[in-house]
């Protein structure tokens, strides 16, 4: 059964929501996802996020730029945690998403990732199911130290190689 919905109100987005889903599927967790939209649909909408809860959903991330009401509606509707990814965006380069998104009325909170921060939306999502899961958290610590390993071998090859030789590999 999924823990994590993500949702988008445009299949534009699924580059971006596609990296919260590669974390997720990495830590093992269950989501569904979909393409939804507020405006367009909403009497739909509206049955998404109120069955979420009742189809064991945990943790919405929804994806959405400009206005970005799609985060917002789905905290308005649905009782747990809400994380909103705001879409980069032609017109102002997605600060009318991170706007839209942040600004939320008290009361109504979403925890706001970077624009276009997919990979952060996921693994907070992780962090929030593992504050019950032990084996996820397990999963999440081993997440995190393969990260600094990583570091730690970039910065032993730079020392050893020198960063001309380093620039030219990575070109």
């Amino acid at each position: 059964m999924a823990n994590v919905s993500i949702v988008m109100g445009s299949d534009s987005d699924m580059p971006v929501m596609a990296q919260a889903a590669e974390v997720l599927d990495k830590l093992g967790v269950e989501f569904e996802m979909t393409v939804i939209s507020a405006h367009r649909e909403p009497d739909i909408f509206f049955e998404y996020a109120k069955t979420a809860e009742a189809r064991g959903i945990k943790v919405i991330i929804a994806g959405a730029g400009k206005a970005a009401h799609l985060p917002g509606m789905c905290a308005a509707l649905f009782p747990m945690p809400v994380i909103g990814i705001p879409m980069k965006t032609s017109d102002l380069g997605g600060v009318d998403s991170l706007y839209s998104i942040v600004q939320m009325p008290s009361g109504i909170p979403v925890a706001t990732v970077a624009i276009n921060g997919g990979t952060n939306a996921g693994i907070l999502a992780a962090k929030i199911l593992a504050a019950g899961d032990a084996e996820l958290l397990a999963r999440l610590k081993d997440y995190s130290e393969n990260l600094k390993n990583d570091v730690v071998k970039k910065a032993e090859k730079l020392e050893k190689i020198g960063y001309r030789e380093y620039l030219s590999q990575m070109k």
